[in-house]
């Protein structure tokens, strides 16, 4: 149930302010009004270290996105940011080699559960 999934900007914040504003300064605005609403649909379940990633939607792990699927590149301050997008969708936040993301909670670990 996509609804029961807890939106990214409730759980990181800060992570989605920045993919907003970085989102607007490629010219990407329809992505940037998108990046508020996405669902965090569990971490990409790689173990890691340098990763971070959220996935916004189901898709079965290493399997290409085919048609319709483009990457966006961000020119975060730190590490690295990069979004895959199907069909105008974000469904999946490439976070990588940055300091420990804090969520509500105020820890690192809200990011590492697999929902």
């Amino acid at each position: 149930m996509e609804q029961d999934q807890p939106l990214v900007r409730d759980v990181f914040p800060g992570l989605v302010a920045e993919l907003t504003a970085l989102l607007e300064a490629e010219g990407e605005h329809w992505l940037a009004i998108s990046a508020w609403d996405v669902r965090m649909a569990g971490t990409c379940g790689c173990t890691d270290d340098f990763c971070q990633s959220i996935r916004t939607a189901d898709h079965p792990q290493g399997e290409p996105y085919g048609p319709g699927h483009r990457c966006v590149p961000l020119i975060p301050a730190e590490g690295m940011l990069n979004l895959d997008v199907l069909d105008g969708r974000i469904m999946f936040i490439e976070v990588l080699d940055r300091a420990p993301m804090r969520g509500m909670s105020g820890t690192a670990d809200d990011a590492k559960g697999d929902e």
